[in-house]
Parts: C-alpha cells; sequence; structure tokens
C-alpha cells in the first residue's frame, strides 16, 4: 500500500495522513471570572495567572467616568469615558455590567468583552459578587456567552483568616475592617451560585487550584469552534 492511510468515515478524523483533524478547529474564547471578599486574595492569584498565561488571558479592561490619572493609558488601564458618554452608553445598553463607585461609575462594555473572546483570547475579570449575578444573568440569555462564562469564588478558609489578612494590610483602620467584614460575611452566603469554590489555604494552594481551574476549562470539547 502506498500513500496517505484511509481512516474509517466514522472516526471524525481526517484522511490527509493523519496531521490534522477534521473537525478540529480553533477554541472559543472563555471569561473566567474570580470573586472572593476583601482579603481572600483574589486579586494575587489572579495577577499571577495573568503573568503566567498572557496574552492568552488578558484582564478585562473595564469602563470609566473619571478622569485619567497620572500615567495611565486609555485602553490599557480603562476605558476612559466622560460622564456625559458613559451615561449615553447604559441607555444604549452597551454595558453587561456597570456601577457607581462614590463620585464615578465603572462598567464592563459588550463590546470589549465580545471582541476578545472572538478572537480566541480568553478574559480574566476580577469582580464582586453583585457583578458576577449580572454576568451569570447575561449567559443565561446572550447567545454570545452563552456557554463561555466560568465563576470562581474564593473562600476564605475561616473568619479569623480573613481578619489577619485585613489587618495585616495595615492600611484599614478598626471602622473600615469592620465594615469589610460584614460584607465578607454577605459575600460568602453567594458562594453556592458559582462554578468552582477555592477554599483558601496558602497563596501557592490558591494559586494552584485557580490554574488547575483555567488549564481543564480550556479543554474543555465544548470551547472547539
Amino acid at each position: 500500500m502506498s500513500g496517505a492511510p484511509k481512516l474509517a468515515a466514522d472516526t471524525g478524523l481526517a484522511t490527509n495522513g493523519g496531521m490534522e483533524l477534521a473537525g478540529m478547529g480553533g477554541r472559543k474564547g472563555l471569561l473566567l471570572i474570580v470573586s472572593g471578599p476583601a482579603g481572600s486574595g483574589k486579586t494575587t492569584v489572579c495577577e499571577r495567572l495573568l503573568g503566567d498565561f498572557s496574552p492568552a488571558l488578558q484582564r478585562v479592561v473595564t469602563a470609566t467616568s473619571r478622569i485619567p490619572r497620572a500615567g495611565e493609558a486609555d485602553g490599557v488601564d480603562y476605558h476612559f469615558l466622560d460622564p456625559q458618554e458613559f451615561e449615553r452608553r447604559v441607555r444604549a445598553g452597551d454595558f453587561y455590567e456597570h456601577a457607581r463607585v462614590h463620585a464615578n461609575r465603572y462598567g464592563v462594555l459588550r463590546s470589549t468583552v465580545l471582541a476578545k473572546l472572538d478572537s480566541a483570547t480568553d478574559l480574566l475579570l476580577n469582580i464582586d459578587v453583585q457583578g458576577a449575578a449580572t454576568f451569570r444573568a447575561a449567559a443565561a440569555s446572550d447567545p454570545a456567552l452563552q456557554g463561555r462564562v466560568v465563576t470562581v469564588f474564593i473562600m476564605p478558609r475561616n473568619i479569623e483568616q480573613l481578619k489577619a489578612r485585613l489587618a495585616g494590610r495595615g492600611t484599614d483602620g478598626p471602622d473600615e475592617i469592620a465594615r469589610r467584614m460584614a460584607t465578607a460575611l454577605h459575600e460568602i452566603g453567594q458562594w453556592r451560585n458559582y462554578d468552582y469554590c477555592i477554599h483558601s489555604g496558602s497563596r501557592e494552594e490558591d494559586y494552584h487550584g485557580i490554574h488547575s481551574i483555567y488549564a481543564a476549562e480550556t479543554l474543555r470539547t465544548s470551547r472547539r469552534a
């Protein structure tokens, strides 16, 4: 016999010498959402994950109505919109999620997310439980997001660990720590709404957990184009 081997039609494999697999197109991008109370260590593990997987995994660049600070670049740190433009885009339904924080507004533009996902780039979003709930609702109703959102909650080992981490920052007074602790207790009650829950241990253990989740999710057959 000579030439490329012929494979059975029902295997789903190409017959062009075995170099390619039939139907194995590019992978669809996913949106990895990470939440957890202040002091849970979510920002640390998110930054490390971005460092290890960039440029395949990128941070969601959010929009804001505030004025850029020194050294900040539009489209890199934030999408800077003046208050009138921000409001216009809210009314137009251009945001997946938006909120007011003190005197400024912040939000995630649909166009920002979909442009990256459609180019097979994965996105990471560190967001609170309310924002995560908004994205879950969007994923249930928006075909462009269905099956592409993965949510992870980082659960403190116990209240004592969380309080120790907050106090260890050295940036907040007793009243602010008490406020953050009250918020944390509310957020912890939402953990069952997430796809995954990492029970916090050491920084290395937490990172291993989120690394494993992301790596496994990228291999799902449902993410093949």
